[in-house]
């Protein structure tokens, strides 16, 4: 391990540790898009030729003492640990809060309950036990997850019409794509067009664009003239904004129920011998007169031939005797097959499901490793059907696969057979979200030989290697749907807005570009405070969905217990004030101004506020501004 002088980072820098693609692209992120130094340690990085401008690598093969020291930590602004390890994360966590107590953490953890258990007590470790903390410094801690930050948006890929889901500190906005409903049409504009695709009436396949791809990439956050002229062109609108409801907590049933034990036949032919012993005791009853019990006793006894022979008895004893009889011949087969059928339901229970036959219209989903077990667990909310395919029987997901009954196909994806197993021919689409770029464009390329209109999904490190797949396989395939997406690019505007002091509510992909949601206060912000709504709205960069009403109220204990409102639709007269907080829609590019807006000296005057043409109400009573209330 190469080792660095103690304090060799420029004062401020940002340090990013990691051992994977997410790390490079932390990066990459705060060095080109928020402009700051970057102290990058990951193994093999050590004199690396073509550093990106700002980014400085070092050697480190562990966190350790010795390397957190080297790389600058006790001057550092705030620190990414971002190895695949939980646990490797959170002992270098624990030892950089001893290190450097006033040092920003971001930390990223897969298992999300331990997370925020860490980040609470890391917090309190920030803290000093005598005299206030240091205010000049944000020593908070942020947990984040790659999976969960990209699951929604690969699941999402996969299902036509699926909605884009942002939900995080009791806000939920909710986006879908919509395409135009003919060739000079305008796509239905829901609340807010956030976005207008490079898809088309006539091209629903598009360009798939990135910021790479100039006048191909799509338009993000377009102003209402470009809207009004983007005719037959595909958008992404915001269809919903409000407080997310609670969640009630499932109970989950323990043990398994009659249905999941017997089969259909088998509960149809014992029901039908209930009814038959039923009916015999009833007859015996009428009969001869015995008491009820007495006589459902007989010809129990009967049933099972333990019963004396009804020798010189009345005939309709003796007749019923022998219709028990030959009902316990049935009976003995039937019960029989029912403790076979319980046993191999038992079994079933702990193994893998095997695809039912006549399966059609599911997702295959390659790979169950971090990344594919969040994706199918959200496949099967939206309630998708999906099969699994795992080379490994003992990945990640695989319990998951067992516990949401979810048919799983061991095996290599490359080898022949594997996706014909999966029904991948039948599969409304495929997504291939191994670890490896080769195995990943070899199963898309198998499962477009199978089935050439198949909408394919896989996951790609390199954006401009994913660009040339995708015009590669476009050509090939003019007619079928190909996407590629990346979990570390979607991942990374997230974490860097984290470690920038932001907490970033979710990011939705429009194609291979990323829009961001935030929660921003208005107060001390240049581009915000004491401007209209209109004049807040920079196209291509930010622009004002709502206004949040609980944002600096005290709650009114006579009052109702309903939580405060949203308010979208405001106003463009509407003047923003040092009491709003406002969920604002921002891009890559447009988010470090909107951050740089907030209390920086120098930053320029603010604007007077001017008062609006239509005057809105201050009071929380009504929506101010002629906003409507969600």
């Amino acid at each position: 391990m190469g080792e660095a002088r103690e304090g060799t980072a420029p004062a401020g820098a940002m340090l990013v540790l990691g051992d994977d693609a997410l790390a490079h692209r932390l990066a990459a992120e705060l060095a080109g898009v928020y402009r700051r130094d970057v102290v990058l340690v990951a193994p093999g990085v050590g004199g690396r030729e073509g550093a990106p401008e700002r980014v400085r690598y070092a050697e480190g093969a562990e966190p350790d003492e010795r390397t957190l020291l080297g790389a600058g930590l006790r001057g550092a602004e705030a620190l990414a640990l971002l190895y695949e390890d939980d646990e490797v994360n959170m002992r270098a966590a624990f030892l950089a809060r001893r290190l450097a107590p006033g040092v920003r953490l971001v930390l990223r953890m897969y298992n999300r309950n331990l997370g925020h258990l860490m980040a609470d007590l890391l917090d309190r470790a920030s803290e000093p036990p005598d005299g206030p903390a240091d205010t000049d410094r944000d020593a908070s801690t942020v947990v984040l997850s790659d999976a969960d930050t990209a699951a929604p948006a690969l699941a999402a890929t996969a299902v036509a019409g699926t909605r884009k889901v942002v939900q995080a500190d009791g806000l939920l906005l909710r986006a879908a794509e919509r395409m135009p409903p003919g060739p000079g049409a305008l796509a239905a504009p829901g609340l807010v067009t956030l976005a207008l695709l490079s898809s088309t009436s006539a091209d629903p396949a598009g360009a798939d664009g990135s910021d790479r791809s100039g006048g191909l990439a799509p338009r993000l956050l377009p102003d209402d003239a470009e809207v009004r002229a983007a005719a037959g062109r595909g958008a992404v609108v915001l269809e919903a904004i409000g407080r997310a409801p609670a969640q009630p907590r499932r109970r989950e049933s323990r043990g398994a129920s009659l249905r999941e034990l017997l089969s259909g036949r088998l509960r149809r032919a014992l029901a039908g011998v209930v009814a038959a012993v039923t009916a015999l005791s009833v007859t015996a009853w009428l009969t001869t007169g015995d008491h009820p019990l007495h006589a459902a006793y007989l010809t129990l006894l009967d049933l099972f031939a333990i019963n004396d022979p009804a020798v010189g008895e009345e005939t309709s004893r003796q007749v019923l005797q022998l219709l028990a009889g030959l009902l316990g011949l049935a009976l003995l087969p039937l019960l029989i097959a029912g403790v076979l059928e319980a046993l191999g339901a038992y079994r079933n229970a702990s193994a893998l499901r095997r695809p039912p036959r006549g399966l059609d219209d599911h997702v295959v989903l390659l790979g169950l490793g971090r990344v594919g077990t969040r994706v199918l667990v959200r496949l099967r909310e939206l309630g998708v059907p999906v099969v699994c395919v795992e080379e490994d029987p003992e990945a990640r997901g695989i319990p998951h696969a067992r516990r949401l009954r979810v048919p799983v196909v061991l095996g290599d994806v490359t080898q022949e057979g594997v996706l014909e197993a999966a029904k991948a021919p039948r599969a409304r689409a495929l997504l291939a979200l191994t670890s490896s770029d080769t195995t990943n464009l070899e199963a898309a390329l198998a499962a477009r030989a199978l089935a050439p209109e198949l909408l394919v999904a896989l996951r790609l490190y390199d954006d401009d290697f994913a660009t040339t797949v995708y015009r590669a396989l476009r050509a090939a395939h003019p007619a079928a749907l190909t996407r590629s997406r990346s979990v570390s690019t979607l991942a990374a505007p997230a974490f860097a807005a984290a470690m920038m002091g932001r907490q970033i509510l979710g990011a939705i992909p429009v194609e291979r570009r990323v829009l961001l949601f935030a929660a921003v206060d208005v107060a001390g912000h240049h581009h915000l405070e004491g401007r209209t709504v209109a004049e807040a709205f920079r196209p291509g960069a930010w622009r004002v969905l709502a206004l949040d009403t609980g944002a600096g109220a005290a709650p009114d204990p006579a009052g109702p217990a309903e939580p405060p409102a949203l308010l979208w639709n405001l106003h463009p007269g509407y003047v923003l004030q040092a009491g709003d907080r406002v969920v604002v829609a921002v891009t890559r590019s447009g988010l470090p101004d909107l951050l740089h807006g907030t209390g920086r000296p120098g930053a320029g005057p603010v604007p007077a506020p001017r008062p609006p043409s239509d005057p809105p109400d201050r009071s929380r009573a009504e929506p101010p501004g002629g906003g409507r209330t969600v």
